[in-house]
């Protein structure tokens, strides 16, 4: 299929839903087709060559900060109107933010994303993705922009689903993992090699006053 003809009304939103509904996490192989996971990745590699990766923080507000000891990634946010593989992800995206509340009345009102690169040697350490004061962020997603990954080659997402059980992802080009936020507790493991994703979260209306 080729890359800018994927359509939007995505084939695996419905197993999505049902794995969120029965168990709060869903892990789908192939979401994107090759030629846009690749288009995907050589924009967040030129990017990185362009310097226009910063170092990912920790926390919010007055609060953030960049703890390498906790994270070591680097990060970019997505815009529309960037380049036509960035918004055809978007617009595949937001057909599924429509399909969850269709299928799970969660009220997402948008969806956020951000280039994510591992250099060799960096990790995640084990947190939640809902911020405290800050209940928005209610789906996350992390799809994989990695040919050929190996065994060896580290840099799996472990989701913590019990009190022994974890699951292990390895990050494939083209998959996608998608979990309830303020539920599932997650890490990446040390990567060996350069690791590429791009992290999103379906956000709904917050709680703030107004």
């Amino acid at each position: 299929m080729p890359a800018m003809t994927l359509p939007l009304e995505h084939p695996m939103s419905s197993a999505i839903v049902d794995d969120l509904a029965q168990r709060g996490w869903s892990r789908q192989t192939l979401f994107l087709p090759a030629e846009l996971s690749r288009a995907l990745a050589a924009d967040c590699l030129r990017r990185s060559a362009q310097g226009e990766l910063s170092p990912a923080a920790i926390g919010r507000g007055d609060a953030q900060a960049v703890r390498e000891a906790v994270r070591g990634d680097q990060t970019q946010w997505l815009e529309p109107g960037e380049t036509q593989a960035c918004d055809r992800y978007l617009a595949v995206m937001d057909s599924l933010r429509l399909d969850l509340n269709r299928g799970l009345f969660l009220g997402l009102e948008d969806f956020e994303c951000h280039f994510a690169l591992y250099p060799p040697g960096a990790f995640y350490r084990r947190h939640l993705d809902r911020f405290r004061d800050d209940d928005r962020r209610t789906v996350s997603t992390v799809l994989y922009l990695n040919e050929a990954w190996q065994p060896g080659d580290g840099g799996e997402l472990r989701l913590f689903l019990g009190e022994q059980d974890v699951l292990d992802v390895a990050p494939v080009a083209g998959s996608l993992v998608v979990f309830l936020s303020g539920e599932v507790p997650h890490e990446v493991l040390a990567t060996q090699r350069e690791r590429l994703s791009l992290t999103g979260w379906f956000r709904r209306r917050g709680n703030e006053p107004f």
